[in-house]
C-alpha cells in the first residue's frame, strides 16, 4: 500500500516471549504488518499460535516485549496507563469468545452503557444503542434481559456493544466460538456486515475457516510469523 493514510493499524517488528524456568516461548517473531482503514482481517492458527496474544497487543490489553504498534495514530506501546484505558473505551471495540453482558441490563442498557460511561448524553447513547441494535436483527429483543437471550442473539448485541463509541477498529477474538454451525453462520454475517456499513475495521480471530473466509484478508499465524493467505 503507497498511501499511508488508508493504513490504520501498524504493526513494526512485533515481539512477544513468555519465558518459563524450563523455556522461552517465542510467541511472535518480528511481525510486521498494515491493515487498511475499513477493510476485514481474519487471523487463524492452532491453538496457542498466539492470535489471542497479537489481538491483545492491538486493543492495549497487553504489551509487546519490543516493536512498534500504532493504531488509529495512537503509538500504544509508548502509552501510558491512563493513556491505554482511554484508547481501549474510544479507539477500539471488543468481543470476546463470551458475550460479557452485565445480567442486569437490558440488550438496549448493554449496548448504550459504553457511551454513557464515555460521556455521552444519555438520550444519544439510546439512540445511538437502538440504531445499532437495529443493525444486528436485534431490535425486537432490546428490552429483554440476556437470560431470556439465545447464544447466537447475546452474542449480536456484544456485537452492537462493540461498535457504540464509534471505534476505529473492531477487535473480535472467536465471536463464534461458543455457538452451533446456524448461529455461527448468522452472527459472522451480521458481524461483517455490521463492520462494513459502519465503515469500521475489522479484525477477528477465529478457528472457523467459513467465519476466516468471509474476510477481505486472510493471515494465518504459526510458528511466531504471521503470513498473508491468498487464493
Amino acid at each position: 500500500m503507497n498511501n499511508d493514510e488508508k493504513i490504520i493499524v501498524k504493526a513494526r517488528s512485533l515481539v512477544k516471549n513468555y519465558a518459563s524456568s524450563a523455556e522461552t516461548l517465542h510467541i511472535l517473531r518480528g511481525l510486521y504488518f498494515d491493515i487498511e482503514a475499513g477493510s476485514s482481517v481474519s487471523i487463524t492458527g492452532s491453538s496457542g499460535s498466539g492470535k489471542s496474544t497479537l489481538l491483545n497487543i492491538l486493543g492495549g490489553l497487553d504489551r509487546a516485549d519490543s516493536g512498534e504498534v500504532i493504531v488509529d495514530g495512537n503509538r500504544i506501546d509508548k502509552l501510558a496507563e491512563k493513556q491505554l484505558t482511554r484508547y481501549r473505551r474510544v479507539s477500539v471495540g471488543f468481543i470476546f469468545q463470551f458475550h460479557y453482558l452485565l445480567n442486569d441490563f437490558t440488550a438496549l442498557e448493554n449496548v448504550m452503557l459504553p457511551a454513557y460511561i464515555a460521556g455521552q448524553p444519555k438520550k444519544a447513547a439510546l439512540e445511538k444503542a437502538r440504531a445499532l441494535l437495529a443493525d444486528v436483527n436485534m431490535d425486537a429483543r432490546e428490552n429483554h434481559l440476556p437470560q431470556q437471550l439465545s447464544g447466537g442473539e447475546r452474542q449480536r448485541v456484544a456485537v452492537a456493544r462493540s461498535m457504540v463509541n464509534d471505534p476505529a477498529v473492531i477487535l473480535a477474538d472467536e465471536p463464534t466460538g461458543n455457538l452451533d454451525a446456524e448461529n455461527t453462520a448468522l452472527v459472522a454475517r451480521i458481524l461483517y456486515e455490521a463492520a462494513e456499513k459502519r465503515g469500521r475495521t475489522l479484525v477477528v480471530v477465529t478457528h472457523d475457516k467459513d467465519v476466516a473466509d468471509r474476510a477481505s484478508r486472510r493471515y494465518v499465524l504459526a510458528d511466531g510469523i504471521l503470513s498473508e493467505i491468498k487464493n
